[in-house]
């Protein structure tokens, strides 16, 4: 009849590509920047995989970032076997790790000075009991190594840094403007938690592993005039809320919005709760739909703007649009070639090995 007992034949993962704001930024802001930065890449033409260029144009060259991680034990498990071989040990599960952060691009290949010395790879083995995790002051490390290598060596392109939509890499500055969580009303007790730092910036971690925090005052906004917008009231001992939080609806009345206590503080459990399209239907709403809370910028980007660079992230659930997933495919595939990671030298060895064999002609085409 055609059905053979098999495991179910899985495609591509998918989990969120229709959400309404991924297809708005899809549609409205990633593609539109690509088709613009497109017009002054280098295109590579069938024959030999030549490059056309236009030379009045200064060239745009977009370097595409992720991780991956190599595990010791992965191998091939398919080859040739002679008839006379017998059974051998194997050890079980993955093996020891090592995670791999790294630039590429289709014009020079993996982020590194010309002659190879400088690279802006990162190689971490991830763990709490190992070198950590891999938390957005690590990306914004390596993006200013980065950085550092294409100003030193390549000034004479233009460069634009692309992300994965992840929460490590859109985190925001401690105390960023944010309404979740924000009250109605005046509180004395609205702070917003904070990452508690060590002297050197690094996070800090309580006994059962978890990031040890802090609270701390939101900061301050801008009013449609320019002007400061303090949220929280002065230290004053007449003042009836004397250093209280003001709550939204003050807030929102300074910014004009004069019906503000008559709305309620949330529409539903949910921000999704609003209604589709809808901007000035309760607090957290309107509040969060102003001008400068839409325009925090993340750590990240800051990072990068300020060194004349720009950065633009892949909209959320859209890792396959990165073309380094083919990069980091290649290099699996060479290394599971390999003999077997019995190190971590040996793993370290190998992954950097099997990066080198990711041919620039390959990436071309």
């Amino acid at each position: 009849m055609g059905y053979w007992w098999t495991l179910n034949p899985k495609g591509q993962y998918v989990d969120g590509h229709e959400c309404p704001d991924v297809v708005a930024y899809h549609d409205g802001t990633f593609l539109p920047t690509i088709a613009k930065l497109e017009k002054c890449t280098r295109k590579y033409g069938s024959e030999d995989w030549e490059i056309m260029m236009d030379p009045n144009i200064r060239q745009m060259v977009m370097w595409w970032h992720d991780k991956s991680t190599f595990y010791a034990h992965d191998w091939r498990q398919t080859c040739w076997v002679h008839k006379l071989e017998t059974a051998k040990p194997y050890a079980k599960g993955e093996g020891h790790s090592l995670m791999v952060a790294d630039f590429v691009s289709a014009d020079h290949g993996w982020l590194q000075s010309p002659n190879g010395m400088e690279g802006a790879h990162v190689l971490f083995h991830a763990g709490k009991n190992c070198d950590g995790y891999f938390d957005n002051q690590n990306i914004c490390n390596q993006a200013g190594k980065a950085m550092e290598i294409l100003w030193k060596y390549y000034p004479d392109e233009d460069h634009v840094f692309i992300f994965d939509n992840v929460t490590t890499h859109l985190k925001r500055p401690e105390g960023a403007l944010s309404a979740l969580k924000m009250t109605k009303g005046p509180s004395a007790n609205f702070v917003v938690d904070a990452n508690d730092l060590d002297n050197n910036g690094r996070p800090q971690y309580a006994p059962n592993g978890k990031i040890l925090k802090k609270k701390i005052p939101i900061g301050n906004s801008k009013l449609p005039n320019g002007e400061e917008q303090a949220f929280y009231y002065p230290n004053d001992p007449t003042h009836p809320h004397a250093g209280q939080f003001k709550g939204m609806a003050v807030i929102l009345e300074e910014h004009g919005f004069t019906e503000a206590r008559k709305w309620k503080a949330q529409c539903g459990k949910k921000c999704s709760d609003c209604r589709a399209g809808e901007t000035h239907c309760c607090c957290h709403r309107t509040l969060f739909n102003q001008p400068d809370f839409v325009g925090v910028e993340s750590i990240l980007e800051t990072v990068v703007r300020e060194k004349g660079y720009r950065v633009l992230f892949l909209p959320k659930f859209h890792c396959e649009l990165n073309f380094i997933e083919q990069c980091w495919e290649a290099a699996k595939r060479a290394y599971c070639l390999k003999p077997a990671s019995s190190s971590e030298a040996d793993l370290e060895r190998n992954v950097a090995s099997c990066l080198d064999e990711v041919a620039l002609i390959s990436m071309h085409r």
